[in-house]
């Protein structure tokens, strides 16, 4: 659990995340619809975020755990 923490709030961890996130939505090999599953609740989050008022979250933390997500599950998917 402390080395989880500990990720979450590295820098290292961030740009890497970014840097997949941009890598990933760029690349050939992921089909549109993995992209959309990433892109369309991003942005829908920034366009409207008062849908979900009983979160207090803001759109960079839901834009940056949406990421991690993205990243992560298409990382092993897709690249080797």
């Amino acid at each position: 659990m402390k080395r989880g923490l500990r990720k979450l709030w590295s820098l290292r961890h961030w740009r890497h995340v970014a840097a997949s996130t941009f890598r990933l939505l760029r690349s050939p090999r992921v089909p549109l619809g993995e992209k959309l599953l990433f892109a369309v609740p991003v942005a829908l989050y920034w366009i409207i975020p008062d849908v979900l008022p009983l979160l207090p979250i803001d759109d960079l933390a839901v834009t940056l755990l949406l990421a991690e997500w993205f990243t992560s599950r298409l990382e092993r998917k897709y690249l080797p």
